[in-house]
């Protein structure tokens, strides 16, 4: 339009009769000028990715889906957030404090609770047992109220059930791997799960919150919505790179293919 614009121009400029020649070499070097700012800009915007304000990524769930939820405390929950949001059936994980007695915890504030992961999953895709093994991998079950440097109460190792088959498929897990560790105590405690406290915003997805850049690629959403985001709760894994090697290989392709391409937005993996 801008260049269609400035040809009619310099066509009824050239129509006038009076028009010097000095008037007209003036009027063909700033067409040429702005001819190729255009052309700079066209390219630019041809080159680069297109980031709307945001876009809805909240689960997709249908009617006839019945979801379960999970809830394992093993150490600093920044992290462990990120080592269930990439397993496949995960569709929401959330932080919180549970595990204690105080009532409304915050995390300068937490009493006897421990940091903990809640997470929601589809049992047709994964279950419990699936979960369990995946908890137990994920930390050093042996170490005494702490994982790695982060020591206190708060990072004591937890498997929370709901219900007597829960708390059954937990017992034979942690008997198993008791038998595993030979001469070391595994100091996992199994407890029925009371309230959970969801934690302060700043704590869900911490790892992703890490990279602006991917916030960017799917659309800066609402904390709300992050929250609640299946899409964001695997990227959360990928920026702490704990989705399995193939999964991360997948999404590292994914997003360079969305730089080269200039696609306006991550929508799924």
């Amino acid at each position: 339009m801008f260049s269609v614009s400035l040809s009619l121009f310099l066509y009824g400029s050239l129509r006038q009769p009076t028009m010097k020649l000095s008037d007209l070499i003036i009027l063909v070097s700033r067409l040429v000028f702005f001819s190729v700012l255009w052309s700079i800009l066209m390219a630019d915007m041809a080159l680069s990715i297109r980031f709307p304000d945001r876009i809805s990524q909240t689960p997709n769930d249908s009617p006839n889906r019945t979801l379960k939820t999970a809830t394992f405390a093993l150490g600093s929950f920044w992290r462990s957030e990120a080592v269930f949001g990439c397993l496949d059936g995960v569709v929401q994980t959330t932080v919180g404090y549970a595990g204690g007695s105080k009532p409304n915890p915050e995390y300068r504030s937490l009493g006897d609770h421990a940091e903990s992961v809640q997470i929601e999953y589809d049992p047709r895709l994964i279950n419990f047992r699936q979960l369990l093994e995946v908890f137990w991998s994920s930390h050093d079950s042996r170490q005494v109220f702490g994982q790695g440097p982060d020591v206190g109460n708060q990072y004591r190792s937890i498997i929370f059930t709901n219900g007597s088959e829960e708390s059954r498929l937990a017992a034979v897990s942690k008997e198993r791997e008791q038998t595993n560790s030979k001469s070391s105590i595994v100091t996992t405690q199994i407890q029925q799960l009371g309230t959970f406290y969801t934690a302060e915003p700043e704590h869900q997805k911490f790892e992703l919150k890490q990279n602006p850049f991917i916030l960017q690629l799917i659309g800066n959403l609402p904390e709300e919505e992050l929250d609640r985001s299946s899409l964001a709760a695997k990227l959360n894994s990928y920026s702490a790179e704990l989705c399995p090697s193939k999964i991360q290989k997948q999404i590292d392709a994914k997003i360079n293919d969305i730089i080269r391409k200039g696609w306006p937005i991550l929508k799924e993996l």
